[in-house]
């Protein structure tokens, strides 16, 4: 079962990254980049002081830091466990497909999209009353994790399962929060 699970994840990641074209390669590359996306962070620090005391908005300013330091910390311990290789440092497939970017660590789980799906899911959560169009902010993780498929590092599996423990600790950590709140609000 494992086997057939790897091999449609290798094949699927052949395929999608084979759909890619030279003119978007540009695109793709700086979409990739953490760096690109400040202006968005910076967006969010605006939205949550807008929307919060100054008092609360760094209390979900901290609990969104503490649950990306918590998925990165635990994304980088299970590279080290599964010790998956790149799709571009696997000799099997490294000629078949196109690479823009050349890291060298572990694949399995992305960190990019792990750590965007964290962000974004906490953000949501806390945004999600104050502001309707906050569903947008999903965008960002989406063109995040499909440019690693893109530039060739990341089979899709890597992008699910990253997405998946993003989300479920942004969720986890905003209970904890919101938990947290009612004790604080009965006193």
């Amino acid at each position: 079962m494992l086997e057939k699970l790897l091999h449609w994840d290798r094949d699927t990641f052949i395929y999608l990254n084979s759909l890619g074209l030279e003119d978007y390669d540009i695109f793709w590359s700086i979409a990739t980049n953490f760096s690109t996306w400040i202006p968005l962070f910076l967006l969010f620090v605006y939205l949550v002081f807008k929307s919060y005391s100054r008092k609360e908005a760094l209390w979900v300013i901290g609990t969104v830091i503490f649950t990306l330091a918590v998925v990165a910390m635990l994304t980088g311990i299970t590279k080290e466990i599964v010790a998956r290789l790149r799709p571009n440092n696997t000799e099997e497939i490294n000629t078949l497909i196109r690479i823009l970017k050349s890291p060298t660590s572990y694949s399995f789980f992305s960190g990019h999209a792990s750590s965007s799906f964290s962000i974004t899911t906490a953000v949501f959560l806390f945004l999600r009353h104050r502001f309707k169009w906050s569903w947008l902010f999903f965008i960002w993780p989406l063109i995040f994790a499909l440019s690693r498929i893109y530039v060739g590092v990341h089979y899709p599996l890597d992008l699910i399962v990253g997405a998946s423990v993003g989300i479920f600790f942004a969720i986890l950590f905003y209970q904890v929060y919101q938990r947290r709140l009612a004790i604080i609000n009965k006193q």
